[in-house]
């Protein structure tokens, strides 16, 4: 599923320019996804959209105290992943309403726990789906590149 995820991304740099359900559904197929795999996938970024509805409040953006963690979150997200997810939010790269956001698609992940390196993924396609035309080069270099584009700029 988390493979479907990265080819939307990669492949719609621009979220509002993705095709219908059935047309990526069409396309996946092509592709060499399964069927289950694509419902899911599709599923769980369909919800990534609903998630700033009502089931967060707008006021969580500017709260910046420390995040607890639930026994079952952390069963899926590992120190290393709660410590990164921290470092981004203390940065300003992060609000603690979009941490929220990415801890929910975590937990919508199909695995018992998600490495880092799938949240780093996740944190992109959440604030892809925010803002779009955002360029996030810099922040792709900084989260899979060990931050060589910070020593430059």
């Amino acid at each position: 599923m988390f493979d479907i995820l990265l080819f939307l991304f990669e492949n719609y740099p621009q979220i509002e320019l993705a095709p219908d359900r059935d047309t990526l559904t069409i396309k996946l197929h092509a592709a060499g996804f399964n069927a289950g795999e694509i419902d899911h996938a599709l599923d769980w970024f369909s919800d990534l959209g609903s998630l700033n509805s009502s089931q967060y409040p707008v006021e969580l953006a500017d709260n910046p105290t420390m995040r607890v963690y639930a026994p079952y979150e952390l069963e899926r997200i590992d120190a290393e992943s709660r410590g990164f997810l921290q470092f981004l939010q203390h940065a300003g790269l992060l609000n603690a309403l979009q941490r929220e956001w990415i801890i929910d698609r975590v937990l919508a992940l199909d695995e018992r726990e998600a490495s880092l390196e799938k949240i780093k993924w996740i944190v992109l396609i959440v604030l892809w789906s925010q803002n779009p035309n955002q360029d996030y080069l810099l922040l792709e270099d900084m989260l899979f590149n060990n931050g060589s584009a910070l020593a430059i700029h």
